[in-house]
């Protein structure tokens, strides 16, 4: 009964050790609340419980949400809605596991992790923890979350070692928000470097230069000139990627993008995630309803738009090289054939990625991104940004 109930404190996302259990079935056994002649009230128990499993007050809420839950037969709703049962990938232990004991797990390939996850989905016929074949939770088998694979699809829970060449679960992902001014000032100062201006509209801006001229030719009466106003004419297709692993990022993501929006006219920006592919969006509320055909893009802009790409093109390479590689969908054709039509349509582009630099020589995915895009990476920094508008203008 109470393995149940840890159950119900870590689905309920209370930060519960096996530990802190162990010490209130001990205190149990010890009868250390209630009389030794009779069992504890439930009351006795629910203070009990709180003081040995609950280490900060600001859990308090949250934990008595639980335990009402727990014994008052309240059932408890999760976010995980497919075929695969909840309680099969609930997380209990973090395994942790060597350098040597991670080199030795062997790492299948794509064709044999789709085919090895239908048979597994078609012989399990209960939960499983800590192994290294069934669908389950904190072991090395390929399939379930909470241990460790090399290479594997992730059926539920939190993503950590990067490695998940697909993800089971449906996803939702926040706009970045364009309205960011803190930092943005020397990002905006970058970004100038890109800009072009051109006389544009009606005759609304006094010409000084040509007005002297021309009042002094006149005798010195005074002859006005007018010019059309100066505008920005530089056309700017950015495209983000979002969720995943650029959560880490969105603080520098959104100040960039609201530094974009402040200093070109001309904007159009979109989403992916991880790797373009055949649609894009512009709302991640309404991703699913509102998508975006990348071929109908390519179409609507024309080749004098500069092409942005932001992203840490951190990903399974499988995402980028390999027909239903997205972690998310079967998309038909890989994500390196998006890359290409896209550069080619927009022969001025630049890709900003916020990794650190030292790290790009280690993520296999990012060299490939780098060889897709002609080298053309740049580190979201000011000299980065800096750099990446003097190649655009050129």
């Amino acid at each position: 009964m109470l393995i149940d109930f840890f159950y119900t404190l870590r689905v309920s996302k209370l930060p519960v050790s096996v530990k802190e259990f162990l010490t209130l079935l001990e205190a149990m056994q010890k009868n250390v609340v209630g009389p030794e002649s009779q069992a504890c009230s439930i009351d006795d128990f629910y203070y009990l419980s709180r003081i040995t499993l609950v280490k900060d007050e600001k859990h308090f809420d949250k934990f008595d949400r639980a335990f009402g839950a727990y014994f008052k037969g309240v059932e408890m709703l999760t976010d995980f809605t497919n075929d695969v049962p909840l309680d099969w990938l609930k997380k209990t232990l973090e395994n942790e596991l060597s350098p040597e004991q991670k080199t030795a797990i062997e790492k299948m390939g794509w064709d044999e992790l789709m085919e090895t996850l239908k048979k597994r989905l078609e012989e399990q016929k209960e939960k499983h923890e800590g192994g290294n074949k069934w669908i389950g939770t904190g072991g090395t088998s390929a399939f379930g979350n909470g241990g460790y694979n090399p290479q594997g699809i992730r059926i539920g829970g939190k993503g950590g070692n990067k490695s998940a060449v697909k993800v089971w679960e449906k996803r939702s992902y926040q706009d970045y928000d364009d309205n960011v001014e803190l930092g943005t000032r020397n990002i905006k100062v970058a970004l100038r470097r890109l800009r072009r201006f051109a006389r544009e509209g009606a005759a609304e801006e006094l010409d000084l230069d040509d007005t002297i001229r021309s009042t002094a030719a006149n005798a010195g009466y005074l002859d006005i000139k007018m010019i059309p106003e100066r505008h920005n004419n530089v056309k700017v297709l950015l495209l983000m990627d979002v969720g995943g692993t650029m959560d880490e990022h969105v603080q520098r993501v959104e100040e960039l993008f609201s530094a974009v929006k402040t200093e070109f006219k001309h904007l159009e920006f979109y989403y992916f995630h991880n790797c373009v592919y055949d649609f894009l969006w512009k709302n991640n509320k309404r991703r699913y309803a509102e998508k975006f055909p990348t071929w109908d893009i390519i179409r609507k802009y024309n080749k004098d738009h500069k092409l942005i790409f932001v992203g840490d093109a951190t990903m399974s390479p499988y995402e980028i090289l390999q027909p239903g590689g997205s972690v998310e969908y079967n998309n038909e054709e890989a994500g390196a054939e998006w890359i290409q039509r896209l550069t080619h349509a927009y022969p001025k582009f630049a890709w900003i990625n916020p990794e650190p630099p030292g790290v790009w020589q280690y993520r296999q995915s990012i060299s490939i991104i780098q060889q897709l895009t002609s080298s053309r990476m740049y580190p979201l920094t000011l000299k980065g940004l800096e750099d990446a508008m003097r190649m655009l203008s050129k």
